[in-house]
């Protein structure tokens, strides 16, 4: 499995997954003050039920916690998964 890649300019990231050169998997999120509001996870059809759009959930939440930051998961699957994992309201705004 490839590892999940990132990019982030002055106001927006993402997170992604590749295939070859096909995205499979990604998340969206806006930034403002320090808080990440997650807005977007898509798994690519063919993919789902892998766990993918879970890793990315996480990985978002280890980035905003190693670099000081909120989550604002504004997507219902990111939601859902802030709502499971309890250890992760130190970073839920």
């Amino acid at each position: 499995m490839a590892s999940i890649q990132h990019k982030e300019n002055d106001s927006r990231g993402l997170f992604y997954l590749k295939e070859g050169n096909k995205t499979i998997a990604e998340l969206t999120y806006t930034l403002k003050d320090n808080v990440m509001t997650i807005d977007h996870t898509e798994v690519h059809s063919s993919q789902e039920g892998r766990g993918l759009g879970t890793q990315l959930v996480t990985e978002s939440y280890h980035f905003a916690k190693e670099k000081g930051r909120k989550i604002h998961p504004l997507c219902p699957f990111a939601e859902v998964l802030f709502d499971k994992n309890d250890s992760w309201h130190k970073v839920r705004v």
